[in-house]
């Protein structure tokens, strides 16, 4: 990670915290509804984080919408082409990033009417999910969670990552999911999540975030 400056805080201050700066985010391209990742692995628990905002947000006022990536899984005979350990297609093949382009932030683009599809694949039963959209009014915030989310382009207006150490990463992931961790060491390579976020949150002790923001 190299010498990143951070502060201690406690999540439920963090999520106050970026709801007060989503209430004056303006998107640059135009549309008026705010875009956020939540970017980080699933031992980060980015989706906690995602959770806490929109509930801030909520109390100050403002509509929200999360949005998972594992709702847009690809199917299983994409997903597993190569096995069922394969970190590159973890990397590469995994989620639908068209689907989310199509599904998720078209709706948002300027000029789009707001309807967002919540999900899109249910990788249990392997199927669509048939959710119904829903409707976020202008100036409400779209709160996106998931790993990777850096590294597609996606039209992001402000940018978070929850990042764990190498060793806690480890640590923190089941065995089961043990082979995914190289596909996030290339993460790590390619993109520099922690160097190129708007606010970084470390997360080593669950119990004791702290951040860059």
């Amino acid at each position: 990670m190299g010498r990143v400056r951070l502060e201690a805080i406690t999540w439920e201050r963090l999520g106050d915290l970026l709801a007060e700066r989503l209430l004056d985010l303006k998107p640059g391209d135009g549309s008026p509804w705010p875009r956020v990742a939540v970017d980080g692995a699933p031992a980060a628990r980015p989706g906690d984080l995602a959770e806490r905002v929109r509930e801030a947000l909520r109390l100050r006022g403002r509509s929200s919408l999360v949005v998972a990536t594992e709702g847009f899984l690809r199917p299983a005979s994409l997903r597993l082409e190569y096995g069922h350990r394969d970190a590159e297609s973890y990397y590469n093949g995994w989620f639908d990033t068209g689907a989310l382009w199509r599904e998720v932030f078209g709706p948002l683009d300027a000029g789009g009417d707001g309807r967002v599809l919540p999900d899109l694949w249910d990788p249990v039963a392997d199927r669509a999910t048939r959710s119904s959209y829903i409707h976020l009014p202008p100036g409400g915030v779209l709160l996106l969670h998931g790993p990777f989310l850096l590294r597609h382009w996606f039209p992001f207006d402000l940018t978070v990552h929850v990042s764990l150490s190498p060793g806690a990463l480890r640590r923190r992931t089941p065995e089961p999911e043990q082979w995914t961790l190289p596909a996030f060491e290339r993460y790590e390579a390619e993109t520099d999540p922690v160097g190129t976020a708007d606010v970084l949150v470390r997360a080593d002790d669950p119990r004791h975030p702290a951040w860059r923001g």
